[in-house]
């Protein structure tokens, strides 16, 4: 029984130290919001990959670019809304997605990604493998991103 535990124990660190991420690159202009982020999603825990296990972050590094362009289908433009509370009663705030949009338009898909990732600490950890931008031109030519396909 304890050469079982030991052995299992053994097993788990040796898997986070073969943990090798790689990077991708996303174009998010004229794609549907929601086929993006679980696409994202899917990377960042790296279900893609053959060794996943569920309590280890096993995902890629994602680089969103033209965050701004992404697509939503019917009317969600201008019914879509975001909520945020700030604790106080009658504190709650809520934004359309077409105003979200001008004023901070990374989070339209920082917020979907992050509703289907898991809800504890190492769901927390996955979303700092996201990297989100407005725009066409991102920092992380050093890493040597490859196209994901969406």
């Amino acid at each position: 029984m304890v050469r079982a535990q030991s052995e299992t124990k053994i097993k788990k660190e040796t898997k986070t130290k073969r943990i090798n991420k790689d990077w991708f690159v996303v174009d998010a202009k004229d794609k549907v919001l929601g086929r993006l982020a679980t696409r994202i999603a899917i990377v960042l825990m790296g279900k893609h990959k053959p060794t996943w296990v569920p309590y280890l972050d096993d995902g890629d590094h994602v680089i969103v670019l033209n965050a701004a362009k992404v697509k939503l289908t019917g009317k969600k433009e201008e019914q879509k809304e975001y909520f945020r509370y700030s604790g106080y009663p009658g504190g709650l705030k809520v934004e359309v997605l077409e105003k979200l949009r001008s004023r901070k338009p990374e989070y339209i898909i920082e917020h979907a990604v992050k509703g289907m990732l898991p809800k504890n600490r190492l769901g927390a950890v996955m979303m700092k493998n996201l990297h989100v931008y407005a725009g066409e031109k991102h920092s992380h030519e050093a890493q040597r991103p490859q196209d994901l396909e969406v």
